[in-house]
């Protein structure tokens, strides 16, 4: 119990207090006759004070050294009791109620601390410290949705640090000299440690889930979906979070499909009728299973469907059988489940979700018939005679079996290595006792254990499956071990009207099947004739057809051969969708994220596992690209078929766990070799060489060439190695690793994997821009990352938003990330040199609208800094005619907000005169030097550059205006206004010369002509024609519209115009500071988005005329 640190005399104290321990900053004393014998303590046990005198010595003691004075000492210890005091005081208000007052309060400070708009959701929030160099801050860490947020307020220095979600490279759990246990942020700049935490353990598992589901959501969304009290950000709290991770670990340790939600965990034993006693364990239960795993690890483990469960029963309630509850199954075992606290609720729930599943997947009895019709019954067809396997699902009715299949397409009836063995394809040798004996061990122990998915899952089996599952029964304790069973059961009828579906259709994927088809285990000869290549067609089509958005990846080919070797091919088929959807999952998609996740996971068990063949090979991500095969194709491509089979077996028990022990086992029997390898290709020789030579002497069946690995016949002769003696060595040596583990290894490495990801990405737009650009390549680097928050900014807080249109990582790198015409407006105003007050908005618009070349509402990166490369880098004509651009179609349009009638504007008239100030002589002289620039221009324009069109009089007064804008609060502001209004004036009038020329030389035209030249030559300009000719220009304005010609202007006049007056050339020249710019941007960034955010959530208050 935290108590608020007071001072105290301690004058004559030591005659009221005995010391109990002590240390150089703390001292634990209790009142002189109490605590012992017949005293007692107040206000908290003694087990909870020795607990916060520990968390004193842990956490604080060792921090103190690096203040310099007492006074800071005595401030910092009072400012960090004080927080977890009110952590403790808030901790418990929440388990009492949804929204506890004191969460408010944290709600209130984050907000005003932090200024994020509203869709910002606090989830929780913490105290604790956080470490600038050798100084603790003390201070309240704020977890959100998007967000890890810092505040510390400490002897007059105010910190704040707001961390995305997204930009964590790195968090882990660490130590340093002062404190043995921290947490480390990692981003691309900077590390983060955060200590003395009341509860780490809970901090670290609630960050670790919200970066997880953080970057998932918003970079992985091509195979990741949320939970479904996940899909809702905002709606996000500490408890969904607390239930994801139970859910993620249940589903992982069970391996269930993703669906399942879990419901309830309660304590409780199992009566194990093998070792004829209860076991003490957890009880599971979710939507459409009940399962249990005892407390010592190995010991038992049951699943049992609820399609398998026939009825769950109360028993009498005896001291010896406390709450009892009997689940009976199908296959007439009866599991007893003790010690369960809140029985009648649980039988309540679990019964109602037992008639659900009924409901939802009837199932027929049929007792009149023989139990072989009724029930699915497995026979061995093992040279040593039939074997019963009993009861594995459950059917429907006979008729509704035979009207299935005259439906369906005509599909292999039976495992492709039955046929075979009936062929005679084996060699009678010394192999087939061996076969034999371990069908008597399988029948021993489905007698004691069970023989059906609701089986008793100890130590005892996992031994069984490592010496290799007999050929007979492979495929069937496949479906059982997988649950694929279960699936097969409750969807009848599925696979055959998938292949109806799928036939005949013809589409990219289904051309990436054709073309290895044949590639798939080509040496078996169960895929050297058309009824094997047929079956792993339909297959492979049919799960494409089912999973569009998996469809067909390479080494899909491989594992679905195999599955059919030892498989029908409808079964076939939902091993593959177990093996796709659950127990590897994200691995086959575009970018088999899942896969390079277990390869980090792999290389981190190699530092832990094998310690001095990680520190011979420094860069472990070599023999990590070497594995990818061995977890892609769980062995089966560089390993002999009749030996990998067995690492299969071990696969479908225990999951990817299989894959790393025995990945580990492979590199220590070749530790030696791999660290005396001189490079990569020499490692990948030696382990190609030792995987290629290792054998099976238990296979009935005649071994099968292999080509997988490739060395030279000159070397010496590799020994051979049993799989079996492989498979044993890894799990006594690496068997050690637990799923949660796993799990948390595979979490923590998920966001290594994605950033990397995310930074390949960078580092590819960056090498195609920086060539075409002259921005400097770090200005480029924080431009990137000013775009690509600025489109996570809007995925955080606008919702719904289509964010699959914007983040792809399907298209090519440059078009991941786009953002759309508000976010660009944003971007525009932070960092665009052509700031122009209010009109800078609908300057971006118009640059966006000019930018949106396939006009998608959406543009690119490239396009956005080459923009930008034009405004601070580009030479004056280049910035000219991007102006002129913007102010032309399609970046102008008719419905423009700007968009104002030429002959109402009062900005400008032609009553100017051409030049302030000066004779007529002068001007004279004035269009002479304009009309040798535009001459000049002529000649060095590009013969090949598209002609931009002309310019309209309501045109050309928005590109007057804009420029008008920019020079607004410019140093040279004055001069600016009187150069433009001088050009101005010239190019009005250039405008209504060629106006008139235009309307007398296109008398004679038809009116769907085009001119001949969008830009006559110098020497034809009508401009420097000789203009007396008997009208002035307020007469030709009073003839109307339709006799006269349009008034244009062209970009080189507005050119040579612009570059007959020095301040203008100067102002357009003069150099530009991006680095400031991107300073201010990143800033100002959120703010400006905030409160854009907060204008839109006010209410708009129309007021009407009367």
């Amino acid at each position: 119990m935290w108590l608020k640190p007071e001072e105290v005399l301690l004058k004559n104290a030591l005659k009221l207090w005995v010391t109990q321990k002590s240390s150089c900053y703390f001292i634990l004393q209790r009142r002189r006759g109490h605590g012992e014998g017949g005293g007692r303590l107040t206000g908290a046990t003694l087990e909870e004070i020795n607990q916060h005198w520990d968390w004193l010595e842990q956490n604080l003691l060792h921090t103190l050294s690096v203040f310099d004075n007492k006074d800071d000492i005595a401030s910092f210890v009072k400012g960090k009791v004080k927080a977890l005091i009110a952590e403790e005081t808030s901790s418990r208000l929440a388990e009492q109620e949804e929204e506890p007052e004191k969460f408010r309060e944290a709600l209130v400070k984050f907000e005003a601390r932090f200024n994020f708009p509203e869709a910002e959701k606090l989830v929780t929030y913490y105290s604790c410290c956080c470490w600038k160099g050798r100084v603790p801050r003390q201070g309240w860490l704020y977890l959100s949705i998007n967000h890890l947020c810092f505040y510390s307020f400490f002897l007059g220095k105010e910190l704040k640090l707001v961390v995305p979600w997204v930009d964590i490279q790195k968090l882990e759990r660490t130590s340093n000299v002062f404190l043995t246990d921290t947490i480390r942020i990692t981003t691309q700049n900077k590390e983060r440690d955060f200590s003395m935490f009341l509860n780490l353990d809970e901090v670290f598992k609630i960050m670790e889930q919200l970066a997880d589901v953080t970057l998932r959501r918003l970079l992985d969304n091509e195979g990741f979906d949320l939970d479904p009290g996940l899909q809702e950000p905002s709606q996000i709290t500490k408890r969904d979070l607390e239930a994801r991770a139970q859910n993620e670990f249940f589903r992982a340790f069970f391996r269930l499909p993703r669906r399942e939600k879990l419901h309830a965990v309660l304590d409780c034993s199992l009566w194990t009728p093998f070792s004829r006693c209860h076991t003490a364990g957890r009880m599971f239960a979710s939507d459409s299973y009940i399962c249990f795993a005892s407390k010592e690890a190995g010991c038992c483990k049951v699943i049992l469907p609820f399609r398998e469960v026939v009825s769950i029963e109360k028993m009498e309630d005896t001291s010896l059988l406390p709450n009892p509850i009997i689940v009976s199954v199908r296959s007439k075992m009866a599991f007893q489940f003790i010690e369960l606290t809140d029985r009648d609720s649980l039988v309540e729930s679990l019964l109602a979700r037992l008639k659900q599943v009924h409901a939802d997947h009837p199932v027929h009895y049929d007792t009149t018939r023989d139990e072989d019709l009724t029930s699915s019954v497995f026979h061995s067809t093992s040279m040593c005679g039939d074997h019963r396997f009993g009861r594995i699902e459950m059917v429907s009715s006979q008729n509704s079996e035979e009207r299935e299949k005259e439906m369906s397409p005509q599909l292999h009836p039976e495992a492709l290595v039955a046929g075979f063995r009936r062929s005679g394809s084996q060699s009678p040798d010394s192999r087939l006792p061996r076969e034999q004996i371990k069908m008597r061990l399988w029948n021993d122990h489905f007698v004691e254990y069970g023989r059906t998915v609701c089986m008793f899952r100890t130590e005892k089996i996992r031994k069984l499956v490592a010496m290799g599952i007999p050929e007979s029964l492979r495929g069937k304790l496949w479906l059982l071990f997988s649950d694929a069973v279960t699936d097969l059961a409750s969807h009848p009828g599925y696979y055959g009207n998938l292949v109806e579906e799928s036939m005949g259709k013809c589409c990219l994927v289904t051309e990436e099947i054709e073309r290895d088809l044949h590639r798939s285990l080509p040496e078996h000869p169960a895929f050297q004739n058309e009824t094997g290549i047929a079956a792993l067609r339909r297959v492979l089509t049919a799960y494409a057809h089912r999973n569009p958005r998996i469809g067909y990846c390479q080494s899909m080919n491989i594992l679905t051969s195999l599955l059919l070797l030892y498989a029908e091919e409808e079964e076939a088929f939902w091993l593959l969708v177990a093996v796709c959807e659950r127990m590897l999952p994200d691995y086959f998609n575009h970018r088999v994220i899942g896969a390079q996740v277990d390869q980090s996971v792999f290389e981190e068990l190699i530092k832990e596992q094998l310690p001095e063949l990680a520190e011979h090979m420094h860069d472990l991500s070599a023999l990590a690209s070497i594995s990818l095969s061995w977890f892609l194709t769980l062995f089966l491509s560089i390993m002999p078929l009749e030996s990998a089979v067995n690492v299969v077996d071990c696969f479908f028990y225990d999951g990817i766990k299989a894959i790393f022990q025995l990945g580990l086992a492979v590199l220590e029997a070749n530790a030696e070799d791999l660290c005396s390898s001189k490079d990569d290709s020499q490692a990948l020789m030696v382990l190609s060489r030792f995987l290629d030579h290792i054998k099976n002497e238990d296979s009935p069946g005649p071994p099968l060439g292999s080509h997988h690995a490739f060395f030279s016949d000159d070397q010496e002769p590799c020994p051979m190695t049993d799989i079996a003696d492989l498979i044993r060595d890894s799990y006594e040596k690496f068997g050690d690793q637990s799923v949660a583990q796993i799990e948390h290894m595979r979490c923590k490495h998920r966001i290594r994997v994605l950033q990397g990801h995310e930074d390949t990405t960078k580092q590819n737009v960056l090498r195609v821009v920086i060539p075409e650009v002259s921005v400097l390549p770090e200005d480029l680097e924080e431009l990137y990352d000013l775009f690509k928050r600025e489109h996570m900014m809007s995925c955080y807080w606008e919702q719904p938003r289509p964010v699959a249109l914007r983040h792809d990582p399907s298209r090519p790198y440059a078009e991941q990330y786009r953002i759309d015409a508000r976010q660009f407006a944003r971007l525009f105003q932070l960092v665009s040199p052509w700031t122009c007050g209010a009109h800078t908005e609908i300057l971006a618009e118009r640059t966006f609208r000019l930018l949106d070349e396939n006009m998608d509402h959406l543009i690119e990166f490239k396009a956005f800094v080459s923009c930008l490369d034009i405004m601070y880098n580009g030479e004056m004509n280049e910035k000219i005619k991007l102006l002129y651009r913007l102010h032309i179609p399609p970046a102008l349009t008719e419905n423009d907000r700007d968009s104002q009638s030429p002959l109402k504007n009062p900005l400008l008239s032609t009553s100017r005169p051409l030049v302030f100030g000066k004779s007529n002589g002068d001007t004279v002289d004035y269009q002479k030097q304009l009309k040798q620039m535009i001459k000049d221009l002529a000649k060095e324009k590009d013969k090949t550059e598209k002609e931009l069109p002309k310019m309209s009089q309501r045109e050309f007064i928005q590109f007057c205006k804009t420029l008008y804008s920019m020079f607004h609060e410019d140093p040279e502001e004055n001069d600016l206004y009187q150069a433009i209004a001088t050009v101005t004036t010239l190019l009005l009038q250039i405008g209504e010369v060629g106006q008139r020329g235009s309307s007398s030389g296109s008398c004679s035209q038809e009116a769907g002509e085009e001119p001949q030249a969008l830009v006559p030559s110098p020497e034809q300009d009508s401009v420097f024609a000789d203009t007396h000719n008997g009208k002035s220009p307020r007469e030709s304005q009073a003839f109307p519209e339709a006799a006269q010609g349009d008034w244009t202007v062209s970009l080189e006049h507005i050119l040579a115009s612009l570059l007959t007056e020095q301040s203008l050339v100067n102002f357009f020249e003069k150099p530009l500071d991006i680095k400031s710019k991107l300073e201010n941007a990143k800033i100002n960034q959120y703010s400006l988005k905030t409160c854009e955010m907060n204008r839109q959530s006010q209410p708009e208050l129309k007021l009407s005329s009367p």
